[in-house]
């Protein structure tokens, strides 16, 4: 019974860690200016996610490393310097955003100006990084983060045709917006159904819980289980969306009208259960960040790391992640729209991931690290072509956000 809990806690964990402020926004823009013709793209996602976390996950367990503690050692110092640099500044931005989410939430709730509750964001993400046990940090935002089944359950509430939603994932057009949108917000809700920070921080939390070969099966099943049903969850935020606001040409610029689908269904009631969804998602998603920019420089400089370890033994690590909130609560006072900041930060995220993805398939089907658990051909087949998908967003991120006027 101990161990079914255990996995059952992970399983919650990590549904309440997929979704952050990136697939709130996108899913929200996708639902609302296309309906349901971007359901493909998440699933996608979701697909890679589950194969590259599973890799990230048996790395270290196998091994006692995390995926970006052996990048160095197996790719050389330049490569993973260029991969830490990128990862970095990803991440942080990533943290800024989330800390967004975080306010805006709160100014959900509250009606107290979003700008007054970011640094007090940025202090509670400290205080709860510096104080609460990892274990219980991810299970209570991962269990808080389920709120988000509001919006399911709203789609079962409103008058929903279902036909109609079961057409536009099977026959996706651009809705009269322009191939060029279409595809800026598939690239953009790509990128946020597999944020680079995902599959570190999946990595080095398994290190940090003490994962061993024995929790290969228990892990993969979390995976395997954990990751597509907070697809779904996305998916619910995208059907909402494409209900309520798309036919009225609405386009989500923040939360409030990203939970109106909720209040039409709920009132009050939902509007609240929709607010504590966000803030769970975006508060548990900052910690996530945070962690994972600390991680990934102690990792490469070979610095002592890891919330169980003391900030006196591990006072660089946690430094660092310091220094991490810090910046991301400075980017938020410059007055930044943190719903633009977000548009940007997934598209920055889309061409950093080659530098996250390609690191990881090539660790995993090395025999010096894993031996005779390196990566089936089965599962090489499936991240390669993954591994391509990954690299055409990275190219055409760019070049559809110049184009498009970041999808106008």
């Amino acid at each position: 019974m101990r161990k079914l809990l255990a996995a059952s806690l992970g399983i919650l964990s990590a549904v309440g860690g997929f979704v952050d402020v990136g697939d709130l926004v996108a899913a929200g823009q996708a639902g609302a200016r296309f309906g349901m013709a971007h359901a493909w793209v998440l699933l996608l996602g979701v697909v890679g996610i589950c194969a590259y976390a599973e890799m990230a996950g048996r790395v270290a367990a196998v091994t006692g490393r995390a995926v970006f503690d052996l990048v160095r050692e197996r790719l050389g110092a330049r490569i993973a310097l260029l991969n830490l640099v990128a990862s970095y500044l990803v991440t942080v931005l990533t943290l800024a955003a989330e800390l967004g989410g975080v306010a805006l939430a709160l100014r959900l709730a509250t009606r107290v100006p979003y700008l007054v509750w970011v640094p007090v964001a940025g202090v509670a993400v400290w205080l709860v990084l510096w104080r609460m046990r990892f274990q219980l940090m991810e299970r209570v935002f991962g269990l808080a983060g389920l709120a988000l089944v509001v919006f399911a359950v709203a789609l079962w509430w409103l008058p929903t045709d279902w036909a109609a939603l079961g057409r536009g994932m099977v026959h996706p057009g651009e809705a009269g917006q322009g191939w060029g949108a279409y595809w800026f917000v598939a690239v953009a809700l790509f990128a946020s159904t597999v944020s680079p920070y995902e599959v570190f921080f999946f990595s080095s939390g398994a290190v940090e819980e003490r994962w061993s070969a024995a929790d290969l099966a228990g892990a993969r099943f979390s995976v395997l289980v954990g990751f597509p049903v907070g697809g779904l969850l996305a998916l619910a935020l995208i059907a909402t969306a494409a209900v309520v606001l798309h036919p009225v040409g609405a386009s989500p610029d923040g939360l409030e009208q990203l939970a109106q689908p909720v209040v039409l269904a709920f009132g009050a009631v939902g509007l609240a259960v929709a607010a504590l969804a966000f803030f769970a998602v975006t508060f548990g998603a900052a910690l996530e960040t945070g962690l994972s920019a600390a991680y990934a420089a102690a990792q490469y400089f070979g610095w002592q790391w890891g919330k169980r370890v003391s900030p006196r033994e591990a006072a660089r690590f946690h430094t660092v992640l310091l220094v991490s909130v810090l910046l991301g609560v400075v980017v938020l006072l410059t007055t930044v729209d943190p719903v633009t900041l977000t548009e940007y930060m997934l598209i920055v995220s889309a061409v950093a991931l080659p530098l996250t993805y390609l690191p990881i398939l090539v660790v995993a089907n090395d025999r010096t690290y894993l031996g005779d658990r390196v990566n089936g051909r089965w599962l090489n087949v499936l991240a390669t072509l993954f591994l391509l998908v990954v690299l055409a967003t990275s190219i055409a991120a760019v070049p559809l956000a110049v184009g498009t006027r970041m999808g106008q």
